[in-house]
C-alpha cells in the first residue's frame, strides 16, 4: 500500500534495489523499490502526490538525470532525491540540481544514511513552510504569537495538533491575548483555508439582533428587514466560523447554537428553507464558562459541545520573557506599514518587563504606537515611558544600560528568527557581535534542551545539527541537559 511507503527507490538492477530496501527498512523507514518502467507507469505516477512519501531514491540509468529529476518534480514538487551511484555532471544547472540532498555510495554508511534522511526531513518541512507563506500566509496576522517562552510553544503544539482536524476548538484566555489571531491561524493552516474565514463579536451584537446576523432574515421578518440578507453561517459556507466572547451570548441564542452543532442546519429568521451549514466552528471567550454553568447563565451541553479541543491563551505577564520579541515585532510592523518607528534601550525594556499587563499584547501594542507618536524614530528611555510604566529609577538606568544592552539585543534576535520579515536591529551604541552571537547561540542550544528533556539527540534534531556538534558545544558554553 501507498500508505505504508515512506520512501520509493528506481532502479532496474533488482539486486541493488532489494539491498537497498532491506537497508531502509531495517532503520525504519518503509520503502518500495520499482523499475524505471515501473515508476514511469500512468498508475504509478499518479500516486506521487501522496503527503506519506518522504524521500525519492533515483539511481544511474539510460535516462539522463535532468530528465529524471523532471520526471520527479511531476511525480511531487517537493519530494527530496538521493542519487545511487551517481557520476557528477559539471553541465547541469545548479537550479535542477536543487531537489538532490545526498548521493548514495553502495553498500551505504549507516550513520551516513540516517543523517541524509533527516536532511530529507528538513527539506519537505521547509519546502512546504515556504509554499505555504507565498500562497496562504499573511505574516502580519501571527504578530501576536511570536515568542520563545513554554507557554506560547505549548500553544504551538496544540494548534499544530488540530488545524487540520475539523473539530471544534474553545480558545479561552484575556482579553488581548492574540484569541483571534489563535482562530485565523488555525483556519489559514486548515484544509478550509480557501474558504472564508467570518468573525462575530457576540458581545457587541444587541440580543434581539443577533439570531438575523447569524442566520440571516427574509424580507419582512421583522420592523426594517426590507429584504432579505444572508446571515454569517451562510457567509461562512465551507470555510470557518468564529464565535468571540461566546460566553456573552444570550441563553435563547445558546439553544439555537447548540442546535446548529448537533444537526448542521439552520433556517433563516421568518424563513422557513432549511439551510445546510458546513462550516467549522472556532469559540472564544474571556469568561470562565464552568462558573457561568454553575450559576446557569451558560448551558452546560452548549459548553461541552464547543469544548472538543480547548486551547488556553496564557497572559503576556505569564510569559514576560517573551516581551522583548513582541516589541521587536511591533516595531516592525509599524516600520512595514510606514507608520513610523521607535526603539526602547535596555532599561526601559526591563522595566516593561515588571508591568502587570492586564491588556495584555493589545495594551503593549498600543503603549508602542503611543511612543512612535510621541518620540518618532527616538529613543524611548525609562523617563519617557508613561507614568504607570515606570518600575526602574533614572539612575538605575544609566548603570544598567551597558550591561544589559547584549542581553537584550540577543533576545531581539531570537524574534527574528520567529519570523519571516522582521530584520537585526543595531542598538545605537553598537555591539560586540562575537558576543552577540555567542550569547545567542547559548540561549537557542540551552532552549533546545529543555524542549527536549534533555535529550541530547532530539536537541540536536531542532537545532539541525550533528549530536557530536551539539556535545562540543554544551561543553564550550557549560550547559546542562536539565
Amino acid at each position: 500500500m501507498w500508505e505504508e511507503t515512506r520512501i520509493v527507490i528506481v532502479d532496474s538492477d533488482e539486486r541493488r534495489r532489494q539491498d537497498l530496501q532491506l537497508v531502509f527498512e531495517f532503520i525504519g523507514e518503509p520503502a518500495r523499490g520499482l523499475s524505471y518502467a515501473e515508476w514511469l507507469a500512468p498508475e504509478v505516477q499518479g500516486n506521487g502526490n501522496t503527503e506519506y512519501l518522504t524521500m525519492l531514491v533515483l539511481a544511474d540509468d539510460e535516462l539522463p538525470l535532468p530528465e529524471r529529476l523532471a520526471k520527479a518534480r511531476e511525480w511531487q514538487a517537493q519530494l527530496p532525491v538521493m542519487l545511487i551511484d551517481h557520476k557528477s555532471d559539471d553541465s547541469i544547472d545548479a537550479d535542477e540540481l536543487r531537489p538532490v540532498i545526498s548521493q548514495i555510495e553502495m553498500p551505504p554508511n549507516y550513520a551516513r544514511l540516517v543523517d541524509d534522511l533527516h536532511r530529507a526531513q528538513v527539506y519537505r518541512e521547509q519546502h512546504r513552510e515556504s509554499s505555504d507563506r507565498v500562497v496562504h500566509r499573511d505574516p502580519l496576522l501571527f504578530r501576536s504569537l511570536v515568542g520563545t517562552s513554554r507557554k506560547i510553544g505549548q500553544v504551538r503544539e496544540l494548534m499544530a495538533q488540530v488545524a487540520d482536524k475539523d473539530v471544534t476548538v474553545l480558545i479561552t484566555g484575556e482579553s488581548g491575548t492574540g484569541k483571534e489571531v489563535v482562530a485565523r491561524n488555525l483556519h489559514y493552516h486548515s484544509p478550509r483555508r480557501q474558504q472564508p474565514f467570518v468573525p462575530i463579536n457576540c458581545g457587541a451584537i444587541p440580543p434581539e439582533l443577533l439570531e438575523s446576523e447569524l442566520f440571516g432574515h427574509e424580507k419582512g421578518a421583522f420592523t426594517g428587514a426590507i429584504s432579505s440578507r444572508a446571515g454569517r453561517f451562510e457567509m461562512a459556507q465551507g470555510g470557518t466560523l468564529f464565535l468571540d466572547e461566546i460566553g456573552d451570548m444570550p441563553l435563547n441564542m445558546q439553544v439555537k447554537i447548540l442546535r446548529v452543532l448537533q444537526e448542521r442546519t439552520f433556517e433563516r429568521v421568518g424563513g422557513n428553507k432549511t439551510y445546510h451549514a458546513d462550516v467549522r466552528i472556532i469559540a472564544a471567550t474571556h469568561k470562565n464558562l464552568e462558573v457561568m454553568i454553575e450559576s446557569g447563565d451558560f448551558r452546560e451541553d452548549l459548553y461541552y459541545r464547543l469544548n472538543v479541543f480547548p486551547i488556553e491563551m496564557p497572559a503576556l505577564r505569564e510569559r514576560v520573557e517573551d516581551l522583548p520579541l513582541l516589541l521587536n515585532e511591533l516595531i516592525s510592523r509599524l516600520e512595514n506599514e510606514q507608520r513610523g518607528s521607535i526603539r526602547f534601550n535596555s532599561a526601559a525594556i526591563m522595566s516593561l518587563c515588571q508591568h502587570n499587563w492586564a491588556g495584555n499584547v493589545r495594551e503593549l501594542a498600543n503603549l508602542v504606537e503611543r511612543m512612535a507618536i510621541m518620540y518618532p524614530y527616538g529613543v524611548v528611555g525609562v523617563k519617557d515611558l508613561p507614568a504607570k510604566f515606570r518600575y526602574v529609577q533614572e539612575h538605575d538606568e544609566l548603570e544598567d544600560e551597558a550591561a544589559q544592552s547584549q542581553h537584550v539585543a540577543a533576545m531581539q534576535a531570537v524574534a527574528n528568527i520567529a519570523t519571516v520579515d522582521a530584520k537585526p536591529l543595531l542598538p545605537h551604541e553598537g555591539i560586540d557581535l562575537k558576543a552577540y552571537i555567542a550569547t545567542l547561540e547559548q540561549h537557542l542550544i540551552q532552549q533546545a534542551l529543555d524542549d527536549s528533556s534533555g535529550v541530547v539527540a532530539r536537541a540536536a534534531d531542532k537545532l539541525q545539527i550533528r549530536r557530536t556538534t551539539l556535545v562540543e558545544k554544551m561543553r564550550k558554553y557549560e550547559l546542562s541537559r536539565a
